[in-house]
Formats: structure tokens, C-alpha cells, sequence
């Protein structure tokens, strides 16, 4: 049963083992996906004649798919820009200190902090 539960999920949910395996662009096979599942969201609302539920389903596939795609883009960023995450310093943060006024270069080398 276990085997049968997990074979049916792939073929509808795996897009590299459904008919959308076929489409090269993974980007239009994640799209397609999307569309999918909007779909569904409104059949299954229909279904139950709410749309208190259309509503709720909506905002739950927002908050989900905006913490996917946010996971993804770091992971992308990472993979393609390492170099975009390499500094321990941000902008906002200052590598300098004012003593009477006066700005003081901190030396670029010191991490600073209280740790090292």
C-alpha cells in the first residue's frame, strides 16, 4: 500500500518522472506546477461553495511559495555568487570610530569583535 501511496504521488508531483518531464525548461515545468495548483485550490473552494477556503488556500500557498522561492534564490545566489555572502561586514556596518570627533580607520585586517 506504502509502495502504491508513494508511486501515485510521484507521478502526479515528481515533474521528472509525469509528462512534464518532457518539457526541457525546468523554470516552465515549475510554472506549469504552479498553475496546477491554483487550479485546484478553486476546484476543491468550488467544491466546498467558500470562499473563506479559496481565501485561506491562497494565502497559504503565498506564505509557502514565497518561503520556497526565497530559499532558492539564496541557494542560487550561493552556488552562482559565493562571493555575495564572503564579507563579515555589511554595509551598515562601520569599520571606523569616532574618538572627539574625529574618524579613526580601523584597521581592515581585525575582524573586530568580541569573539576572536
Amino acid at each position: 500500500m506504502q509502495k502504491i501511496i508513494y508511486d501515485t504521488w510521484n507521478i502526479v508531483m515528481n515533474h521528472n518522472k509525469n509528462p512534464l518531464k518532457n518539457i526541457p525548461d525546468t523554470n516552465v515545468r515549475h510554472m506549469i506546477m504552479q498553475v496546477l495548483a491554483w487550479m485546484w485550490c478553486i476546484v476543491f473552494s468550488m467544491y466546498f461553495t467558500s470562499m473563506w477556503i479559496f481565501g485561506i488556500t491562497i494565502i497559504a500557498h503565498l506564505i509557502l511559495l514565497s518561503a520556497v522561492a526565497v530559499t532558492v534564490i539564496t541557494f542560487e545566489t550561493a552556488r552562482r555568487k559565493p562571493k555575495f555572502f564572503g564579507s563579515y561586514y555589511t554595509p551598515s556596518r562601520s569599520r571606523a570610530i569616532y574618538v572627539d570627533g574625529k574618524r579613526i580607520e580601523l584597521d581592515p585586517n581585525d575582524k573586530g569583535g568580541e569573539h576572536e
